[in-house]
């Protein structure tokens, strides 16, 4: 009986343990360049964030790239578009979904080292001020 309860007792604080596992993720993502002899490139995706509390993406890094950085799209006053980097990198609120997107929010990629075709997978880390280092393998997508 008392090993029985035991069991109970672990699997009811498992139980309410798991929400708080709850991570932020990722989804959708894929990498798009120019063409086979760009020297740039971007990384979209959609960022999920399951957790109880705000996060930040503050950072990328790649092997595929001199450059990584964080960057937007913002309209000047004379109507031009404009790519900016973002220094504080993108909040993502508790329980909400960013879109890193063409025309808007990106993950950069300058100075790329090697040409990236159809099908192949970058490995990219993601830097959350919370959730820390996330890894993520993303494929390139040219025709999206």
């Amino acid at each position: 009986m008392k090993i029985s309860s035991f069991f109970t007792a672990t699997l009811v604080s498992m139980t309410l343990a798991a929400p708080a596992l709850a991570d932020v993720m990722i989804h959708d993502a894929y990498v798009r360049t120019s063409g086979p002899t760009a020297r740039t490139g971007a990384a979209f995706m959609e960022i999920v964030n399951d957790t109880g509390h705000a996060d930040r993406l503050i950072a990328a890094t790649s092997d595929v790239a001199a450059k990584v950085e964080l960057h937007t799209h913002i309209k000047t006053s004379d109507g031009v578009m404009q790519m900016r980097r973002v220094e504080n990198g993108f909040a993502v609120a508790a329980g909400e979904t960013h879109l890193l997107q063409r025309g808007g929010d990106h993950v950069m990629f300058m100075g790329l080292t090697q040409s990236l075709a159809q099908g192949d997978l970058v490995e990219v880390t993601l830097t959350f001020e919370v959730a820390g280092d996330i890894i993520v393998q993303i494929p390139v997508d040219l025709k999206r």
